[in-house]
């Protein structure tokens, strides 16, 4: 990783040199290359940081709740379903 990022900011380096024609521009390529590197560095090190306890568990219930709730409509009058039945003239024993 420090060798890649080496090979980086010697390509960043050779760049600005080749592409900057005064100091001012030199000093401007400079100051956006190091922001650039800072915030990858800043974006390594969050990214490495271990992920809390109960993150698995939240984004389960939030893949749970985008997923559809309402059961599918079924034909209750489809060939080979048995007639929905209506409630008794009896309260049932359960």
């Amino acid at each position: 990783m420090a060798q890649a990022l080496a090979v980086v900011t010697g390509m960043w380096v050779y760049t600005l040199t080749l592409a900057a024609d005064r100091p001012v521009g030199l000093l401007a390529g400079a100051a956006v290359a190091t922001a650039l590197l800072l915030a990858m560095l800043l974006a390594l090190r969050v990214r490495a940081l271990p992920t809390p306890p109960g993150t698995r568990y939240a984004a389960a219930l939030r893949a749970r709740s985008r997923r559809r709730g309402v059961p599918r409509q079924t034909d209750p009058d489809a060939a080979g379903r048995p007639r929905p039945r209506a409630p008794g003239t009896h309260p049932s024993a359960a």
